[in-house]
């Protein structure tokens, strides 16, 4: 059900109050991602009665949701019209092994637990996509319009719900990832596509050098990709390789790569469940660096970059994004990850800290320079003047 404006006071009254007693909040739905970012500090601000899907327009690609509103549940709806969400938003239940705790203030750094439910208003502020990121584009590219509760106290509404209202300045591509910082999101309207018509997953045993060499070279041709997954798979390297789009086109494709490397289609149904368990973390491989309590980076580097040689690798958006295990807590190994990202003209990111001391050896996030911090530094002022929005989620304090 939409908002209705006594549910919307209510939080307005809350954050006015936190502003003027200068008290940080700490936004949080579902707590997927309480894993993720620097740390966490501030009482919790709960968007879960922010529920309900106001408006979906199946005809024009078009549905208005409420922040709180379950993931699940409105791709439930989505797929009722055989629509969905093309930049496969994840829905993480990560473990939280014992040691993972203080990262800044003395609150939990990951309070993430096998009961934790993606929401709506998280995925935009996480920013994350899943495999088909790469092909289909991210979170950003879908949100038409939203309304936020800035700093201020004031209720704000950017953008509409058709693509060529998002005239000017795009509020929603800058609150897309930007982790609860900025505001409290208590709406959003979002471009929805149908499902493929066709779907194909082909299997290659190939190494991370010829994968990344055969990626480049296949994404210059007029081929249906979509996602792929490099991993080590019970030992063995090999390149899945996931292809979308009309039925002629996915098997014309699967012709051609099949003729060009040694290989095989795997059956989607098969597949279904492993895109969503890469999607989510949850292939063996994650699971492996979970049980040895290892921290995971993240590094989005070009797709075209060649191999990184810096360890335990998995690799996906066809080649743009390069999982990578190392001990936790390792600043030698913090160094030498960003040192490779940097040198592929890409960036790294401590994406899931094993203990609490990860965080405290390296930063989070890549430092950035002096005219971007600048820029961040001038919007949150703008937007949340008092700083009571997540502090020291984006970045340790200095």
């Amino acid at each position: 059900m939409p908002n209705t404006p006594q549910l919307l006071a209510e939080f307005t009254d809350r954050i006015r109050a936190a502003t003027a007693a200068r008290t940080p909040l700490r936004i949080r739905g579902g707590g997927s991602k309480d894993f993720y970012g620097q740390s966490l500090q501030g009482e919790i601000l709960d968007t879960r009665t922010l529920s309900g899907i106001s408006s979906y327009e199946p005809s024009e690609l078009v549905v208005t949701v409420q922040a709180g509103t379950p993931l699940a549940e409105l791709e439930a709806a989505l797929a009722e019209q055989g629509q969905c969400l093309p930049f496969e938003p994840p829905h993480y239940q990560l473990p939280s092994p014992m040691g993972r705790g203080a990262g800044g203030g003395g609150q939990a750094y990951s309070d993430t637990t096998s009961g934790s439910v993606a929401t709506v208003g998280g995925m935009v502020a996480a920013g994350l996509a899943g495999p088909a990121r790469a092909a289909a584009g991210s979170v950003r590219d879908y949100v038409l319009g939203l309304g936020l509760i800035n700093g201020k106290a004031e209720q704000l509404h950017f953008g509409g719900t058709v693509m060529k209202n998002v005239a000017g300045y795009d509020v929603g591509r800058v609150l897309a990832g930007s982790l609860g910082t900025l505001g409290l999101i208590t709406e959003v309207s979002l471009k929805v596509l149908p499902f493929a018509p066709a779907e194909a997953t082909l299997r290659f045993a190939v190494d991370e050098a010829t994968a990344l060499h055969k990626l480049n070279a296949w994404g210059g041709q007029p081929l249906p990709l979509n996602a792929c997954s490099w991993v080590l798979d019970a030992g063995q390297p090999t390149l899945y390789l996931r292809l979308r789009g009309a039925l002629a086109a996915v098997d014309a494709a699967c012709k051609k790569l099949l003729l060009e490397v040694p290989g095989k289609r795997v059956d989607s149904a098969q597949t279904t469940t492993d895109w969503a368990a890469a999607r989510d973390l949850r292939l063996p491989w994650f699971a492996n660096g979970f049980a040895r309590g290892q921290d995971l980076w993240r590094l989005s580097v070009p797709q075209a970059a060649a191999p990184l040689n810096v360890g335990n690798t998995m690799i996906d958006w066809l080649g743009a994004q390069r999982w990578v295990w190392a001990d936790a807590g390792d600043a030698a190994a913090a160094h030498r990850l960003r040192a490779a990202a940097q040198a592929a003209n890409g960036h790294a990111t401590l994406f899931v800290a094993a203990h609490a001391h990860s965080v405290r050896s390296a930063a989070v996030f890549t430092p950035q320079n002096a005219v971007l911090m600048r820029i961040q530094q001038q919007l949150k002022a703008e937007f949340d003047p008092a700083g009571i929005f997540g502090p020291g989620r984006m970045f340790a304090p200095h």
